[in-house]
Parts: structure tokens; sequence; C-alpha cells
């Protein structure tokens, strides 16, 4: 009796301990399945509310464009015919024009001509387009059903003329296809869309779209109760809250009869003028979760019939089984998270790696995190700056002027570009930031994320195309003058050689043809000068060693340059490929930049001349350097330009860099101009002119 009474007990309690070991399991696993559909139901709003975003950029823009049209032809507008290229993918089936002022509508549609149609003001009335600011989102409708299929309504005034309007018609099924189509949750899970008044968006069940969603079940199912669904709906979903829950549902994918469903759901945000929030539900049966579990029960109701039979290893069988058990869960959740953990470095070690400035920061303009590049660029550790404010980083006056961009996000809610320029030592950088609001769970931003990256070069490269593409007008230009000049001083000079030599040398007419004849002879060099740069190349290809060329022009000013007080320091890059390029001409060149740099330390200092190959060997670089007094912001773009110099009266005539431009040019190179006083204008001197030529590659045709 006592082995019977202790088996019984033991047999219950392990009954017990089965039954609430099963209960537990299915509760958590149906729990940690309803969290995964919360988060395929937050990928979906994330993905409707961008695309809602993105159509609401677009028909700002196409209004931008449109605004400045007084009347359309027969033919789509290109601005027209581009805009439905990006939004019929999005569900744009038809744009619409209202123009009130000449009381008409005009309707574009994909790939046909324009349909003009009248407009009484009763139409514009009816669509109430609220008058909001060009930086607002535009008006959106309630959806409505046409031809059986849901319908919205996008909408915004042309700026500047509140008597036009533009209207988007959305096809939502189109709109949504790409978010919700291909959902599913386990095997056979689903979702579902209803906007704000429970109007089925989207529903596998075909027949329920653009039905109420408390009376279309009802209707196809008079025999069943959807009492906690319609709670479901009404007081979760209508709200605009996000949960998670279970109901009884009688369809499912096609098969009927009383089906037990998880489902988790969260709102969309399709606009706040007018507030409309839809709710985007995905659901499975639990079916799919207590299938897993069956076997498992099973197995238990076996070991705890063997109680029976072993008395003394029943106890021990049903324990072991519930530790394995915990055990496996155990392992099933550290896996997870593991891989949580190493999806979070991965990003973290993206952003670490970046070599970019990176950073968030609250509203008052205090940095919460600083990636490694950002701190090191700055001189210190990330956690050396947390919780410090932009000054820390920035200039007073550029944490001001951040500090108000970031007011900025923080009210609009929107991303906000901005460009500046960052002093780091001797050396001007130029950086482009974005700064881009970062919301949580709930919708709300709390903080700011500014990715900042260096563009210095791209900023020398748009200086030197405008300089490029302005010297090349010159060009053109000075080649015209220089012909229309040469004719007459032909003529001038013949007859003045002709006068001279009817003349006594030493006799004071004599004197005075000599004069004007080299007057005359001057001019005629500076008309060569100008020709010589606007003149394309038809010389033969010829090479040059750079080092050579450098060496000889060095030993012409070499003394010149010492008594002046003048130290040349020489780098010169060994075993130098030739480049494209005449001895003569190059040598005037660099003599050019070497004179120039003499003429900007009148009181002595060093010049240093470089080379080096770049652009992995296609091109040699030479640098000519100098401590000199640099120049200004305002003369910086104009140094290449013919007659124009900063020298005083009578020591410059100011084609000397614009000749050498021409020289360079002509060969295929670039020359380029740097002096920190043109970016900053903090008094650091010094002038740098790089020359780059191509390396010759041998007999050209």
């Amino acid at each position: 009796m006592l082995v019977i009474c202790v088996t019984m007990v033991m047999v219950v309690f392990g009954i017990v301990i089965g039954l609430w070991a099963g209960r537990e399991t299915k509760q958590a696993l149906a729990h940690r399945f309803n969290e995964g559909q919360l988060a395929i139901a937050r990928s979906i709003r994330s993905q409707v509310e961008r695309d809602f975003r993105l159509l609401a950029r677009e028909i700002k823009a196409l209004a931008r464009q449109l605004g400045s049209d007084q009347a359309l032809t027969e033919e789509m507008p290109y601005a027209v015919r581009e805009a439905f290229k990006h939004v019929m993918e999005n569900g744009v089936g038809k744009m619409e024009l209202l123009d009130l002022r000449n009381r008409r509508t005009i309707i574009f549609v994909p790939y046909m001509r324009l349909a003009a149609e009248p407009l009484d003001s009763k139409t514009w009335a009816h669509l109430s387009i609220p008058v909001y600011p060009e930086d607002y989102d535009p008006w959106v409708s309630e959806p409505y059903v046409e031809n059986g299929e849901p319908m919205l309504k996008m909408a915004t005034l042309l700026p500047n003329d509140h008597r036009r309007a533009l209207v988007f018609h959305i096809h939502i099924s189109w709109f949504i296809s790409g978010a919700v189509k291909e959902i599913r949750s386990g095997k056979t899970g689903y979702a579902w869309i209803i906007d704000q008044r429970g109007i089925f968006l989207h529903h596998p069940y075909t027949d329920y779209i653009g039905k109420d969603a408390f009376s279309a079940r009802g209707d196809a199912f008079k025999e069943h109760s959807f009492v906690r669904i319609n709670q479901i709906q009404r007081e979760g979903m209508l709200k605009g809250h996000e949960g998670m829950g279970t109901y009884s549902s009688v369809w499912h994918r096609g098969v009927t009869g009383e089906i037990q469903k998880l489902i988790a759901y969260t709102p969309i945000k399709i606009s706040s003028r007018p507030l409309q929030n839809w709710s985007v539900a995905v659901v499975a049966p639990v079916f799919e979760i207590e299938a897993a579990l069956t076997r498992i029960h099973r197995l238990q109701l076996l070991l705890q019939g063997a109680v029976f039979l072993f008395v003394l290893t029943s106890g021990g069988l049903v324990l072991w089984f519930q530790m394995r058990w915990s055990r496996r869960l155990e392992e099933l959740v550290t896996a997870r998270t593991q891989a949580l953990k190493r999806s979070e470095e991965k990003y973290r070690s993206l952003v670490e790696s970046a070599e970019d400035f990176i950073f968030t920061v609250d509203g008052k303009g205090r940095l919460l995190s600083v990636n490694s590049y950002t701190a090191v660029s700055f001189g210190g550790t990330p956690e050396e700056f947390l919780g410090q404010g932009l000054a820390r980083l920035f200039t007073p006056r550029i944490a001001d002027r951040q500090i108000q961009i970031i007011s900025t996000v923080y009210e609009s809610g929107k991303s906000v570009r901005d460009e500046f320029e960052l002093n780091v030592g001797r050396t001007p950088l130029w950086i482009s930031a974005n700064f881009m609001p970062l919301k949580n769970e709930a919708g709300q931003m709390d903080a700011v994320l500014c990715i900042a990256r260096d563009i210095t070069e791209n900023k020398r490269l748009e200086r030197f195309l405008i300089n490029a593409e302005k010297l090349a007008s010159l060009g053109t230009l000075a080649a015209g003058v220089a012909h229309e000049i040469n004719n007459p001083l032909g003529v001038m000079l013949g007859f003045c050689d002709l006068l001279v030599r009817k003349k006594m040398p030493g006799s004071q007419e004599y004197e005075d043809l000599k004069i004007i004849e080299r007057q005359g002879m001057h001019c005629k060099q500076i008309v060569e000068n100008l020709l010589s740069f606007a003149r394309v190349g038809q010389e033969k290809t010829a090479d040059t060693d750079l080092n050579e060329c450098l060496g000889e022009i060095i030993k012409v000013v070499q003394h010149s340059l010492t008594m002046k007080g003048i130290d040349l320091h020489t780098e010169f890059t060994e075993s130098l490929p030739k480049v494209r390029g005449d001895d003569r001409q190059l040598q005037q060149v660099f003599l050019n930049l070497l004179n120039n740099a003499a003429a900007a330390m009148p009181r002595g200092g060093p010049i240093h001349i470089r080379t080096a190959v770049v652009a992995g060997g296609q091109r040699v670089a030479v640098r000519v350097e100098d401590d000199g007094m640099g120049i200004a912001p305002e003369n910086i773009d104009h140094i290449f330009e013919p007659f124009f110099t900063t020298k005083p009266e009578g020591e410059g005539t100011g084609l000397g860099l614009f000749v050498s431009y021409g020289i360079i040019n002509k060969y295929g190179g670039t020359i380029i101009c740097e002096s920190p006083t043109c970016h900053n204008g903090t008094g650091a001197k010094g002038t740098t002119f790089m020359v780059e030529l191509p390396v010759h590659m041998g007999e050209e045709k």
C-alpha cells in the first residue's frame, strides 16, 4: 500500500507538473511568436510610412515645377512624365491639376495626352485643401471606394498660387501591395490593414476589402460571434495603439471552422493634416504552435505511464525531461540573444570603422554618442565627449549654428543638410553634415543623428572646374582679339621700319621712331603671349624629364634668389617618368612660379619644390610652395585671368600665370593654386602651386 500510495502521489505530481509545464511553454511560445508578428507589423508600418513620405516629396517637387507654368500644352509636360516614373509603382494611377482661376481640371494619365475638363467651385470646395506652408506635408483624404477598389487622394496647393492644386489619385491596393503581399507569419500567417474608420484596405479574403471590419465578418459568417476581434479593433487598433492578443475566427486562407488566432497590431501614421492613422495587423493560427507541442506532450504521457512500471525511476525520468526541456528553452533564448548581440555589434563596428564624423545629440546640443573617428579627430576618446556640448568639438560660431539646425529638426521632424568650414591647424576643411531625426518605439523624437563628411577635395575640384570653364572662354576671346590686333600692328611696324630707314641715326626723329618701334614690338610680344594661351596644341609630341627641367631653371635663378635671402629646398623623386611637353615652355612655367614665389617674400624665406608620381603612375606632379603673404580671398579666383596682377604698376603685366595656364593645359595637364588666406583670412600665409602633367606614353599618331 505504501508503494502504491507513493506511486500514485508521484504519478499525480508528474501529471500536474506536465500540465503546468505544457501550459507555460505554450504561453511562452505564443508570446514569442506574437512578438515576432509585432516586428513584422512594425516593418510593414515603416515601409508604408516611408512610401507615403516619398509620395509627399514627389507631389511637392512636382507642384513647385508646375507652379511656374502659366499654361499647359496638349502634350504631357516633361516634369509630369518624369514624376510618373517615380510614383506609378507606389500606386499613383492618375494626376489632376485643379485650376479654379481658369475653371478647369487637367487630368494626367500615363502614356496618354492631357485631358482638360470644366471645374466648378463646388468641386474645389469638396476637396477642401487647407493652406499650409510649403514645408508641411500635403493634405491626404480619407480612403474611399471607387469601382470596388479603395482609393486615396493626396493634394497640395501650388506655391504662391492658392487657386491651383495638384492631386494624386492613389490606388491603395497598388500602394500597399509591396509591403504586405508576400508577408508570411509562420507557415500560413498573413497581414491585413484597416483605416481609422475600420474599413478594410487589404485582406487575403478579398470580399472584405472596402467593407466595414465590424460588419464584414458577421455578414460573411453569420453563425459565429466576433466579439473579441471587434473589441481589439475598437479599443486598440482604431485608437492608434500597439499591442498583441488572441481571438476566435472561422476563416484562415480558405480553411473554415473554429480557429484560435494570435494577433499583433501597430498603427501607421498616414498624415498629420488631417490626422489619419491606419492600423496593420499580422495574424497566424494557434494550431501552428500547438502542432509542435503535441509531440512533446505525447512523449510526456509515455514517460508518465512508465512511472507505473518503474516506481523508483519514474520521478527521476519526469524531472530529467523537465530539466532537459528547460535547458532547450534556455539555449534557444541564449542563441537568439547572442544573435541579437552579434547584429548589434556588427552595426556598431560599421559605425566605428567609418571614416566620417558620426555622433548623436539631444535637443540642447549635448553629445549622447560619438564614434571613434570623431573622438580621435578632435583629440580624445568617445567617453570624454559624452554629455558635453557641441562647443567641445567645434568653434562657438559653428556650434551655435548647429544647435539652431538641431532645433529645426526637432520642430519639423525632417532631415537638414548643412555645409561649413572647419579649421584643423593650418589646413581648412569643408564639412558636409546631415542632421537626421531619431525616433523611439512610440514614434517620438529623442535624439538627432549627425553624419558629417570631409568634402574639401570636392570643393577644390568645383573651384577648379569653374576657373577652367572661365579661362576656356577667355582663351577663345583672347585668340580673337589677338588676331584682330596683329593685322594693324603689323602695318604700323612695317611703316615705322620704312620711316626709320629714311632718318639719320642719332637724329631726334630717328630716336622717336625707334621708341615707337620698341613699344610696337612689346605689343606684338603681348599678342603672341595671348595666342600661345589660346592656340590648340598642334606641335609635335615631345617628352621631358621634369627633374632635369627644374634643375636647369634652378641654375638660372639660384643666384638671384640667394641675393634676395630666399632658401630653395628641393625634394625630387628619383626615376621620374617623362611627361608630355616642351622643355623651354615648361621652364617658362616654372620660372613664372618661382618669380611669383620670390615676389611674395620681399624679406626672404624658404621655397620648397617637390616632384612625385601620382594617379597610379599616370601623372607626374610638381609642387612649388612658399611662405609668403598668400593670396587674398577676393583674388584667388582671378589669378589666371589675363592682365590681372596684384603687383605694383610697372612690375608685372598680368600675363605670367595666364600664359602658364595655357601651356600646361595644352599638354593635357592641370595647374591649381591653394592659399590658406583665401579660405579663412586668419593670418595663415603661404601659397602652393600644383602642376600635374600626364606621363608620356610614346609616339602618338
